[in-house]
């Protein structure tokens, strides 16, 4: 189990690594160079416009990733969805800008980024379930969480490295090769994430079933509509959350604040860095007090520290933005640290790759595509607080407590042995 929740938590961080450079170069330069003859704002509308179609492809990429796993099994989900987001992300890294080629870079962007979220969302289905379907019940929420701690390390290592070129390049130097880096390396890590998934045996789980789905979406959308829409519902805050913080905070707080780039990636990072470190702790928690306990409470803190969060960030103080953050991501990892248990349990086998991940991946549609552009055209109604932002994303906070009021408990429940009865 060890080794296989290892090569899980090591491939998801490298396609979220992918994912995320391109959000950090969205908030930060993509703007100015593919789309220059915008406003500022407009701009950065543009790029965050262009991150979002990455959220619109992520269902359909679980619809087709799913049909393979549903079909074929969760191994080879999980080689076709690295080599498609590894491609695409150092495929980015060569685009010409704006300067160079004009209208086409845009586009460029566009279908580069439509295939980043197409490889990305057969990655979580596949990574989830191979780890879920091998682990013992009883222990199923901890060794499912080592797969949700790769987006936390994706995301460090993103900005990691963007940060050491922002330390070590002018802002000239970054605007015209610097930011590239970054999605180059992103070749390098899909090798590397190759190799380790290389040896990874199928779901135990699969290989019991005597009958697939033929068309496993059909059977979701026929049977678990509902139960989809709900799952959409009730994740999106915690999207909602994330790349607030760590998407439009980083443009918001560097160009209407004033804050220095790296400071604002470093107080992102460290609140990353301790929601990744209490992810397995909450999820033992999941396994032995209930998944839906803690997403109700993970969506009552969301909808609680909203308003603190923005007030505390347009304060532009750098301890008092990372206090905002921590809070945030503690919220928000309350929730998703048992969402890779619960998600597969709310379906049947015979479905499950599909079901899980399209749910997961139209929740992402709605908090991670819409925010930083709802976020971003909010600011300019209001003043240097943007209780606009807090105001929606409360709002989205309580429509995710009322999805998961109307999801059942999955845990499994222990068995007792009972004596059979003489006489």
């Amino acid at each position: 189990m060890l080794r296989l929740a290892a090569a899980s938590l090591a491939g998801t961080a490298i396609e979220f690594y992918d994912f995320f450079v391109y959000g950090t170069a969205a908030a930060l330069v993509l703007g100015p160079l593919f789309f220059p003859t915008f406003s500022p704002v407009a701009g950065t509308l543009a790029a965050f416009a262009t991150f979002g179609v990455g959220f619109v492809a992520r269902p359909l990429g679980s619809v087709l990733f799913g049909h393979i796993g549903d079909r074929h099994g969760r191994r080879p989900v999980l080689v076709g969805s690295l080599l498609l987001t590894g491609a695409s992300t150092v495929a980015v890294g060569c685009v010409p800008t704006y300067g160079t080629i004009g209208v086409t870079a845009p586009l460029l962007l566009l279908v580069l980024r439509f295939l980043q979220g197409l490889g990305l969302g057969g990655e979580w289905g596949g990574a989830v379930l191979l780890t879920v379907e091998h682990a013992p019940a009883g222990r199923r929420g901890l060794w499912s969480s080592f797969p949700q701690v790769g987006p936390a390390l994706g995301f460090l290592l993103a900005n990691g490295v963007v940060l050491a070129l922002s330390a070590t390049l002018t802002d000239a130097q970054f605007a015209a090769w610097g930011w590239r880096v970054p999605f180059w390396a992103a070749g390098v890590l899909a090798m590397v994430g190759l190799w380790l998934r290389s040896s990874l045996t199928e779901s135990p789980r699969f290989l019991e079933l005597d009958d697939h789905a033929r068309v496993p979406l059909a059977e979701v959308v026929r049977e678990h509509w509902r139960l989809v829409l709900l799952t959409a519902g009730a994740l999106s805050i915690g999207y909602a959350i994330f790349y607030t913080v760590t998407t439009w905070s980083l443009a918001y707080a560097t160009e209407r604040l004033g804050v220095n780039r790296g400071v604002m990636l470093t107080c992102i990072m460290g609140a990353v860095v301790v929601k990744g470190s209490l992810t397995p702790l909450v999820a033992m928690l999941g396994d032995r007090y209930g998944r839906r306990p803690l997403c109700l409470l993970g969506c009552t803190a969301c909808a609680l520290w909203m308003f603190p969060m923005i007030a505390l960030l347009a304060t532009a103080q750098p301890l008092l933005m990372f206090l905002g953050f921590l809070g945030a991501m503690i919220a928000f990892i309350t929730m998703f640290a048992v969402i890779a248990a619960y998600l597969p349990e709310l379906y049947e086998p015979r479905v499950r790759c599909t079901g899980a991940a399209v749910g997961y991946n139209l929740g992402g549609v709605l908090g991670g595509a819409l925010t930083p552009i709802v976020a971003t055209a909010l600011v300019e109604q209001g003043g240097r607080v943007p209780w606009g932002v807090a105001a929606y994303l409360t709002g989205v906070a309580l429509l995710s407590l009322g999805c998961f009021a109307l999801l059942p408990e999955t845990r499994p429940v222990p068995v007792t042995a009972v004596e059979p009865a003489t006489g």
